[in-house]
């Protein structure tokens, strides 16, 4: 029993460490021309955002430059990098503990 609680215990550990270090990988996305930008981690948080005031004065336009945006962050390019630090991170060898195996 002792050793399914540590079993456990490490687990929500590496699950912490891994988290950790997906949020070291960022993206930024933009939209409207460079007016709207969005910065993501790789554990999907958003860490920052630029509007430009001209954007201000048009909601509908403003709230599709951020969705625009968000989806130029998470991207291929995005998604690559988050491959490439899991493959630095092990790969699914880290995943093997998981079962408990």
């Amino acid at each position: 029993m002792f050793n399914k609680l540590k079993h456990i215990k490490d687990l929500k550990k590496q699950g912490k460490q891994m988290q950790d270090e997906l949020a070291t990988v960022v993206q930024e996305g933009s939209a409207a021309h460079g007016k709207v930008k969005i910065l993501v981690n790789g554990n999907r948080e958003i860490c920052d955002v630029t509007i430009d005031e001209s954007m201000l004065s048009n909601k509908t336009k403003l709230e599709d430059a951020v969705k625009a945006a968000f989806k130029d962050a998470t991207g291929m390019k995005f998604q690559m990098k988050l491959a490439k630090k899991m493959q630095e991170m092990g790969g699914m060898d880290m995943l093997k503990g998981l079962t408990g195996e």
